[in-house]
């Protein structure tokens, strides 16, 4: 046996090259990052922190795969880069796991972590192990309780009694973005009800209008599906807001709408049944009214959201015995209830125009209340619509206002400024703006979370905890019933929940709530600069050198929630004077979902693909490889479709070039100005075009393109070129530096065989040399009636002239052509000669 054939007979061995290398990285510490770095320039790039629900699964692989290849690129190209890991390891999921268990929420969270962590050492991304936190420690949650006395120092935190949505099986809040479109819970799949509860909130719609027009700021470095899914939830709208007169009532009712050009066609009024306008109403009535209003608001509070504002339902209500005069002609209209109206839509009231609505129109003809055209909308033959009361389809085009006194004759948008300056002369109304978004509902009623730091007197008295006390720990789970119940586990705790002030001897009662998760999230990216100091949240002076983050990675499912929450948590730190900016995330990266068979995974299914399996046959490069190649970052992967052993094969014949360099190639540090000059064009278009590739998350093709440098390196050293040719090394360095972007391990054991120390992730990529991008020679093609015909080799700088010339002179297009006469000919010079024909 040759000693070639010896080394073949060993071959790729991925397990023992991943055993040969984890302890040596380990030993190293890469990519550690000190204070404010070296003083090279600094990225941040940032994966989003996974939720110990188990051991790492598909998607995990796939995230953490795109995020670490932007931070890999990042050093490569000469920066300092910190990308840290933590746990976001709080939350429902670990608390419902411990009840079905009988265990501590504790022991199932850090032990799951304990596992993701082994897996993500064997995955080898690039963290900055030295940082890692996890939400559950005491030493991080103290800070959320600090960000909350900031903020309720400030006012945006504060407690109210409101009507929320209640999961009735894990028997807590959830936020408006936690209510999935069929209306059910997103946690538990359960059916959302409303409930009434004292609870606490952020007041996020005081940043409403900055969080909207700062999205500006974002476009083409955030996924254009994600900034409108932002817009779109906080959803600003501008239009009036019309006091209402009812009588016997003293206070006005404020009424929004976009179309106060329309009042003269509002003919009633509607609450919504669950707002509290509608119980004092209805208070105010007779006996058969006030049990008629019980019987239907029980009735409108069994259905979802998404039910009651349903165009397909068949409209219910009731009138409550009251009437309300129109501020602009002072007509008598009836207060009707009814479910289709949103308590929490501006003041739960809207004036009811159905001549130009047609859930209001519905309405109204259901119960024989009138309609009024105060629109002359029109066809496109300029004729009139039918009446609505008639045709039972509302108006909603534009046209000049009928019917509608001083405002007759105007169209739309004088029409809009004419009623509100008549509101605004008569105090009855003034221009405003409303908005879809909500202040951010973050009371939750279980153990497994955050608790707020504040206590509660007897009388009502609210004070925050001292500051110097925190954290306000949980205590202990023993002894206590986590099963969800309707209210907080910790108001069982009797001993944790009361305190007494030292000095007054006044006994005080802890809140028994604990924090929304996203609470925890919403600043996380803060605290990886000062992971392990507990003098103080994060660094000013750090944070404001490496943020705001340069690049995100994550999914798309939290584009609202986590997105939203981050940036406005960011907006008041920057506010308090702590940061210098007010975005947190520069860029964004969404991945797709990894699918088996067209379905996502699941174990109920069948078609569970599981990492660890993956991991352990074809090791963490071909699978990184795998997923990198599979296409766009953002498109989803159907596993079914890809091929892991595809890519075992392609890192194989790599590391086989290092490893012949090793044994008979060009020593290390020799120069590379002379050898192959096809091959070395070929490596320096890859160092010219890669940056770019990367840049753009063109993953795939830059993998696409490590395949074909390989193919191209074997070859010139097959056909004659050798394994000892300069070039040959100087490709399969260029080679070991990009694949290092996707396949750490492989490009390590390149690295070390073409004789260099650890690690090839710090080494910086070679500029490519401009001379080599230049071609003296390109093969042009030449085609008759669509038909390549002849290839010819030509100066890449061939005139028109000459390229038809050599065209018209070349055997396959005399060939082709014949007899038949040449009608054009076009020149695409250097690349291409296209000639049409037709019979002679």
């Amino acid at each position: 046996m040759t000693e070639q054939q010896g080394r073949d007979a060993e071959g790729y061995d991925f397990r023992a090259i991943q055993e040969r290398w984890l302890p040596v990285w380990d030993e190293l510490k890469p990519f550690e990052v000190e204070g404010l770095g070296t003083g090279r320039p600094r990225k941040y790039v940032l994966d989003m922190f996974p939720y110990p629900s188990g051991d790492l699964h598909m998607g995990h692989a796939e995230a953490f795969c795109f995020g670490d290849v932007l931070a890999r690129y990042w050093r490569g190209r000469g920066y300092d880069v910190l990308h840290p890991i933590g746990w976001d390891s709080f939350g429902l999921p670990a608390e419902n796991a411990a009840i079905k268990r009988g265990v501590d929420p504790r022991e199932w969270t850090y032990a799951n972590i304990a596992q993701q962590k082994a897996s993500f050492r064997l995955y080898a991304p690039s963290f900055d192990w030295s940082r890692v936190l996890h939400t559950s420690d005491p030493e991080y949650y103290r800070w959320n309780q600090w960000l909350f006395l900031k903020m309720y120092e400030k006012g945006l935190a504060y407690r109210k009694a409101s009507w929320v949505n209640w999961d009735p099986v894990d028997q807590t809040v959830l936020a408006n973005e936690q209510v999935l479109a069929d209306g059910t819970s997103e946690r538990s799949g359960a059916l959302v009800v409303k409930k009434k509860l004292t609870q606490w909130y952020f007041r996020i719609t005081d940043y409403a209008d900055r969080l909207l027009d700062d999205l500006d700021r974002l476009e083409g470095a955030w996924p254009a599906k994600v900034l409108n899914m932002q817009r779109n939830w906080i959803g600003r709208s501008r239009g009036a807001e019309v006091e209402f007169e009812i009588e016997g009532r003293e206070e006005k009712v404020p009424v929004f709408t976009t179309r106060p050009d329309t009042l003269f066609g509002a003919t009633f009024m509607v609450v919504a049944p669950d707002s509290d306008l509608a119980a004092e109403l209805a208070s105010g009535a007779s006996p058969e009214v006030r049990m008629q209003f019980q019987d239907y608001l029980a009735q409108t509070q069994k259905q979802t959201e998404i039910e009651r504002q349903s165009t397909e339902r068949e409209k219910t209500g009731m009138f409550l015995d009251h009437f309300a005069v129109n501020p602009v002609n002072g007509e008598r209209i009836p207060v009707w209830a009814s479910d289709y109206v949103l308590a929490d839509y501006g003041h739960g009231a809207i004036m009811a125009v159905p001549a130009h609505d047609q859930r209001d129109l519905d309405f109204a003809l259901k119960f024989e209340l009138p309609v009024r055209v105060v629109v002359d909308v029109r066809d496109e033959d300029g004729a009139a619509l039918p009446d609505p009361a008639e045709s039972g389809v509302a108006t909603s085009g534009d046209g000049a206002l009928v019917n509608s006194g001083e405002l007759d004759g105007l169209p739309k948008a004088e029409a809009i400024a004419k009623a509100i300056e008549l509101l605004e002369t008569r105090g009855t109304g003034r221009a405003t703006t409303t908005y879809r978004l909500r202040d951010w509902l973050i009371s939750r009623q279980r153990y497994w979370g955050t608790p707020i730091p504040i206590l509660h007197g007897e009388d009502g008295e609210m004070k925050p905890v001292d500051p110097a006390s925190l954290p306000v720990e949980l205590p202990a789970s023993e002894g206590l019933d986590l099963k969800p119940k309707g209210s907080s586990p910790l108001g069982a705790a009797t001993e944790w929940a009361t305190v007494e002030d030292p000095e007054t001897g006044r006994t005080w009662t802890r809140d028994p709530d604990t924090m929304d998760t996203f609470v925890d999230s919403s600043w996380y990216y803060l605290r990886f600069l000062s992971a392990n100091d507990d003098t103080q949240a994060f660094d000013p002076e750090l944070v404001n050198a490496w943020g705001p983050i340069d690049q995100y990675a994550g999914g798309v499912e939290h584009a609202i929630l986590h997105l939203l929450y981050s940036r406005f948590i960011t907006k008041v730190l920057h506010d308090l004077g702590y940061l210098d900016f007010d975005e947190p995330f520069t860029a964004l990266l969404n991945q797709g979902m990894v699918l088996q068979d067209g379905a996502k995974m699941s174990k109920s299914k069948g078609n569970l693909v599981e990492f660890a399996s993956e991991l352990s046959a074809h090791g963490a490069d071909a699978l990184r490889v795998t997923l990198a190649f599979a296409g766009p970052p953002e498109d989803d992967i159907d596993w079914a479709d890809v091929s892991v052993q595809g890519s075992a094969k392609f890192l194989a014949r790599a590391w086989r070039i290092a490893d012949d360099i090793e044994h008979g190639g060009a020593p290390v540090g020799v120069s590379f100005d002379g050898g192959d000059t096809a091959l070395r064009r070929a490596t320096h278009h890859l160092l010219a075009d890669a940056p770019g590739l990367v840049e753009a998350y063109k993953f795939n093709v830059v993998v696409a393109r490590l395949m074909e440098q390989v193919n191209v390196t074997r070859k010139a050293i097959d056909s004659g070129a050798g394994i000892a040719d300069p070039a040959v090394r100087e490709s399969a360095e260029a080679i070991s530096m990009i694949l290092s972007l996707f396949a750490p391990y492989a490009a390590e054991d390149m690295w070390a065989k073409l004789g260099h120390e650890p690690t090839v992730a710090l080494a910086e990529w070679p500029a490519a040399i401009p001379e080599l991008l230049v071609q003296d020679e390109v093969t042009m093609v030449v085609q008759v009636d669509g038909k390549v015909r002849d290839k010819i080799t030509v100066p890449a700088s061939i005139t028109a002239e000459e390229a038809e010339a050599l065209a018209r002179a070349s055997r396959g297009m005399q060939r082709a052509v014949r007899d038949r006469q040449i009608v054009n000919v076009i020149v695409r010079a250097p690349k291409i000669v296209s000639i049409a024909t037709k019979p002679a």
